[in-house]
């Protein structure tokens, strides 16, 4: 790295960049893709068994696929369907949650974990997140009402949330925890793997995600009764899946997974290992050669309830405010840093609530109803209803962990980081 006392110009003063090539777009999976993914859809196109059921002669690639979801989060069942927000869809409808009941949601989380608890005709309680941009347990606790049903922790950029008091609120009020884990599919807590807590989780294999196939979504569960229902909503021809009497059957939807992205997806999986392997090893070399200098500057990193179980997607950082969050970034980008703002208070971001303007204004599909026609009771929402949410986020700056990143990559996005905080800080 550069000496500090000869420190080249800013790059955004005018002076080379420290990264030498502009960051490829932040998706990992999609950057493991090879010959291995082309063989793997090619085959199932040349075998003609583009649907689960057509009775392959080597199997169902969604029946392996499901198979390597059940031994990875040591779960009794997996169900595969269409895209994460199916998953979510499903177990909630496997849970049994609808009109009139309640889910706690975290106030930051792409909206389709908030639109899956509307989509089966419950509310969203948008509830705080704690320093480590996952759903506060103490908040979670104030928002419980009579009407509550599930709490829905999302393991946001990669790291689990706190799990065990989420679990311990769940016992106490009997209530079900559905854990959303699109973001951080093969993280862990307590040496368990996400997905593995609670009443059911869901996953997604959307184009950004760790591992993907496009689209296509995973639920996993232990229970009988979450796995027969979630299967049935998810193909009216469910009893290819679920032994249960006609008088038992449940009219459903379609989300059945199609044969060449489970055959996609598959692929994919035998590589999560190595890709969050490699996202952990330069995210800690990044974090431990900027943190003395974090440090001086009164910069944090955001808080891990459990830092071997992190996939090491993001270094996410707070700066001091809202104001030095907005210079570093513009900064880091100007050095080729790849890296963001969670969120400015002038952008529309759907992961963030206050963005959420058809949930804050109560927006319903029919003029005959909806979920908060249904609801229990009057539940009001408001763009500065969760604010310790939105300091963190407005002042958090995050970088994004690729895969790929050589050595050689490692240490320039270093010598932009000690830049522009030695700089502007």
């Amino acid at each position: 790295m550069v000496d500090p006392h000869t420190w080249p110009a800013l790059a955004i003063r005018g002076g080379s960049p420290a990264v030498s090539e502009p960051p490829a777009a932040m998706l990992p999976g999609i950057m493991a893709y090879n010959e291995e993914e082309e063989a793997a859809v090619l085959e199932v196109i040349r075998s003609r068994n583009v649907y689960r059921f057509m009775d392959a002669a080597g199997g169902s690639q969604c029946e392996k696929l499901e198979y390597l979801f059940r031994e990875s989060t040591n779960r009794k069942y997996a169900l595969a369907v269409t895209s994460g927000t199916a998953a979510l869809l499903c177990a909630l409808q496997g849970l049994g949650v609808g009109p009139g009941d309640e889910v706690i949601v975290p106030a930051f989380g792409w909206i389709a974990s908030i639109s899956a608890v509307l989509g089966v005709g419950a509310v969203p309680i948008i509830t705080e997140v704690d320093e480590s941009l996952t759903l506060d347990p103490e908040a979670a606790r104030a928002n419980i009402s009579p009407f509550t049903k599930v709490i829905m922790p999302v393991h946001m950029r990669g790291v689990p949330a706190n799990l065990d008091p989420l679990l311990e609120l769940a016992g106490a009020h009997s209530l079900k925890l559905l854990e959303d884990t699109a973001q951080a599919n093969g993280g862990s807590y307590q040496g368990r793997p996400l997905g593995s807590f609670g009443d059911a989780g869901a996953f997604s294999l959307q184009a950004s995600k760790i591992i993907t196939s496009g689209e296509g979504g995973m639920v996993v569960s232990d229970h009988d009764e979450v796995y027969a229902r979630a299967a049935m909503f998810h193909d009216p021809f469910s009893n290819q899946l679920v032994n249960l009497p006609e008088s038992d059957a449940m009219w459903g939807l379609n989300f059945r997974m199609p044969e060449v992205t489970a055959a996609l997806a598959r692929v994919q999986f035998s590589k999560r290992k190595r890709i969050i392997d490699a996202m952990r090893v330069r995210k800690a070399l990044i974090k431990n050669g900027i943190a003395d200098l974090a440090a001086t500057k009164s910069v944090s990193f955001r808080h891990l309830h459990d830092e071997s179980g992190d996939t090491g997607l993001a270094l996410i950082m707070f700066m001091p405010d809202e104001e030095s969050a907005g210079r570093v970034t513009a900064a880091l980008q100007a050095e080729n840093v790849n890296c963001s703002r969670l969120y400015t208070q002038d952008s529309t971001d759907q992961h963030v609530y206050a963005s959420w303007n058809s949930v804050l204004n109560k927006k319903q599909w029919s003029e005959q109803g909806g979920p908060w026609t249904w609801a229990a009771r009057d539940v009001e929402y408001s763009r500065d209803m969760c604010p310790r949410t939105l300091d963190l986020l407005t002042r958090a700056v995050q970088i994004h962990i690729a895969p790929v990143l050589s050595n050689a990559e490692v240490e320039e996005n270093l010598e932009g980081l000690t830049k522009v905080f030695s700089e502007l800080l």
